[in-house]
């Protein structure tokens, strides 16, 4: 297992080139704009993640699922899952 800054990568994951992995943003609230969130990232066992992927903050990649290349992660995807920013993919069980 790897932790580094908030993200946890389990063993056995692939992560393609090029893969963003986002822990923190700012609020929406103007007010608040200049302060800086942060949330961690969980990649768990055997999940792949193609080339380009972004993973956004709070984030957490189940065992053995799989995100698309290029796609946008901003929610959770369940174990066993295939995961892409089109519609034809999202969720489907592996």
């Amino acid at each position: 297992m790897i932790l580094i800054d908030g993200i946890t990568i389990e063993n056995n994951a692939l992560i393609g080139p090029k893969v963003n992995l986002i822990t923190e943003h700012h609020p929406l609230n103007p007010a608040n704009r200049k302060a800086l969130v942060t949330k961690p990232i969980l990649i768990k066992r055997n999940a792949w993640i193609g080339a380009v992927a972004t993973i956004l903050p709070g984030v957490t990649i189940g065992e053995n699922a799989v995100v698309a290349a290029g796609s946008v992660v901003l929610k959770d995807v369940p174990e066993c899952c295939c995961w892409s920013s089109g519609k034809d993919y999202q969720g489907n069980n592996i």
